[in-house]
């Protein structure tokens, strides 16, 4: 109930500061690069967005979270824009309001720097929310583009997580005269490079300095304790997808609700089917012990020990556990 509750605040008092800027790409434009195609499309076009997590134990068995908080999403928070914007960029550093968000799923700076952009640039149409759910669950918001705002950009934090999240960099919905009629992109983890944490539950640990936003794959950072550190894996499966529909045109204007709808609230029962991905987690185990001491008579071969423990137990058909106990021969010492 808490969750839902404070979604529905969230997304409440979100939209009061979404429609200060819902229009402010309405102004007079300004000019676009030349090396990016024009979109010559003589209408303006109604999409829906659906975000589908497939953060699931059997695909990330590494320190998976199951409680405190569990796998889930933040809300996804995104905007309709001018190819001379972006909200964030690949190997780019994240500005003030994308860290905020990558950290603590705080909108507020990200959706001032939004609205600046848009005051100064022109280059903002509108902005769109959606509410956060599971780690498999979906969520689904509308929004409308235009010929000189045809990008769509959004972010949705991985919680929990130090500063990890998806989202997509200025898709363009335009192809020439025509909108597209369907966009589907499968999704990988990103870090804001704004904390240093290397698994999910990481306590804050700033960077310093501030690292580019990079792609997190399955051997980087190359780190045995990073939560997505696959080895045996070359590319990491996809933690999400995100599939955009064009709608067909009515004679009705679609617009951002005034209210979230309670049915975009529920946090349960809305998993979706999809192929089921297994990734193979080998057994991890510390290194060996000191040798103990030797046990044995004077004047007789003894034994000594040392142990080593599992860091990691194996998951879908991984690698198993090697031996934790090892001995090996040896004759007492200090004898008389």
């Amino acid at each position: 109930m808490d969750t839902t509750r404070n979604a529905f605040t969230f997304s409440k008092s979100l939209h009061r500061l979404l429609v200060i800027v819902l229009v402010v790409g309405q102004c007079h434009s300004m000019p676009v690069p030349t090396d990016v195609p024009m979109c010559t499309a003589s209408e303006t076009a109604q999409y829906s967005l659906t975000f589908t997590g497939k953060w699931t134990q059997a695909a990330f068995p590494k320190q998976y979270p199951v409680y405190r908080p569990p796998a889930q999403w933040s809300n996804l928070i995104g905007v309709t824009h001018s190819s001379d914007y972006h909200m964030w960029q690949s190997n780019d550093f994240a500005s003030n309001g994308v860290r905020d968000f990558a950290e603590k799923g705080e909108a507020w700076t990200l959706m001032k720097e939004v609205e600046m952009a848009g005051e100064r640039i022109q280059s903002v149409y509108g902005i769109l929310s959606a509410p956060a759910v599971r780690g498999t669950g979906q969520m689904h918001t509308e929004f409308e583009v235009f010929a000189r705002h045809s990008f769509l950009s959004f972010m949705v934090r991985i919680v929990p997580s130090p500063d990890w999240f998806v989202g997509v960099d200025s898709v363009d919905l335009c192809d020439g005269d025509y909108w597209k009629e369907k966009v589907t992109l499968e999704l990988f983890p990103y870090d804001a490079g704004t904390d240093s944490g290397f698994t999910f539950s990481s306590p804050n640990f700033e960077t310093i300095p501030q690292d580019r936003v990079t792609q997190i794959t399955s051997s980087f950072p190359s780190h045995p304790a990073n939560s997505f550190f696959y080895p045996r894996l070359k590319h990491l499966p996809p933690i999400a997808k995100v599939t955009l529909t064009k709608i067909k045109k009515t004679n009705q204007i679609i617009s951002l609700p005034l209210e979230p709808t309670q049915s975009n609230l529920l946090p349960t029962g809305n998993e979706i089917e999809d192929k089921l991905i297994n990734t193979p987690l080998d057994c991890e185990v510390s290194v060996w012990s000191p040798w103990g001491l030797c046990k044995g008579k004077c004047g007789d071969s003894g034994v000594k020990h040392r142990t080593r423990y599992v860091i990691m137990h194996p998951a879908n058909n991984g690698a198993a556990c090697p031996l934790l106990e090892e001995e090996r021969k040896c004759f007492p010492d200090n004898c008389l």
